[in-house]
């Protein structure tokens, strides 16, 4: 099992034919201050399965702090179904849309993915400090 798609987005769906369609994708969040909330963004993970797994898989995925500590915890589950020799193994799509995430400090914070007894790194988020904006023409110049 691998995570082959993981990434942080303004929006995710997934098609009738199973195609992955992404808006805005990001690494990077600038705040003013903080802590610092985030409204809105979509968490979108992809995994291949082993060929013999079947059937449905909890997860957990914890967003972690710059110190590794968890701020915010999904629980779920995921159907796999067994795939034959002759097709691409089992794959699932997660689109979780989250809201209201407060950062506390900034950094880099992680996701990390819990399942089948295995931790995987998910995509990282580097939350900066913006730099403050000035009121005057740029460069000094009138």
């Amino acid at each position: 099992m691998e995570l082959f798609v993981g990434l942080v987005c303004n929006g995710a769906s997934l098609s009738p034919e199973g195609k992955l369609d992404v808006q805005g994708a990001f690494n990077d969040l600038f705040a003013s201050g903080f802590p610092a909330k985030q409204e809105r963004m979509t968490l979108v993970l992809g995994m291949e399965w082993d060929r013999e797994d079947d059937g449905r898989y909890q997860f957990r995925v914890d967003l972690d702090d710059p110190s590794g500590r968890p701020i915010l915890t999904l629980d779920g589950h995921t159907d796999v179904d067994r795939r034959p020799a002759d097709r691409p193994p089992p794959r699932t799509h997660l689109i979780m849309p989250l809201q209201n995430v407060i950062f506390q400090q900034p950094g880099r914070y992680r996701f990390m993915v819990r399942l089948k007894g295995t931790q995987l790194a998910g995509p990282a988020l580097h939350l900066l400090e913006a730099p403050p904006t000035s009121s005057g023409p740029p460069n000094g110049s009138d």
